[in-house]
């Protein structure tokens, strides 16, 4: 399967993970492996920049598209990356306003 995915360049998406999907903690080792292997074919194939040669690059695009679930490694791999980029992240803190807190709120110098 791994030969209809060919491309001739990693894929990196500097934006969301900057240090790389295998030190994000997003995904397993395997998955990274996958994800820099053949991202730059699934992109394609997602966006329509690359026409499907086999059946399982139709069976991939068919994916993307909605019209079936996802069954394989690869379509698992890459709908769990798109629901993480696409995911909003929450951000926890302590205070109880995010946006007094990073302004500086309070002056605490003591005067």
């Amino acid at each position: 399967m791994a030969a209809s995915f060919s491309v001739t360049r990693r894929f990196f998406d500097d934006k969301n993970y900057p240090r790389g999907f295998s030190r994000h903690g997003d995904y397993t080792i395997k998955e990274s492996q996958v994800l820099e292997q053949y991202g730059q074919a699934f992109k394609a194939l997602d966006l329509g920049e690359r026409e499907p040669a086999t059946k399982e690059e139709k069976d991939f695009v068919a994916f993307c598209r909605g019209e079936r679930a996802a069954e394989t490694f690869f379509e698992k791999t890459w709908n769990k990356y798109r629901t993480r980029i696409n995911t909003k992240k929450r951000v926890y803190t302590l205070s109880s306003d995010v946006s007094e807190a990073a302004s500086g709120g309070e002056d605490y110098s003591g005067e």
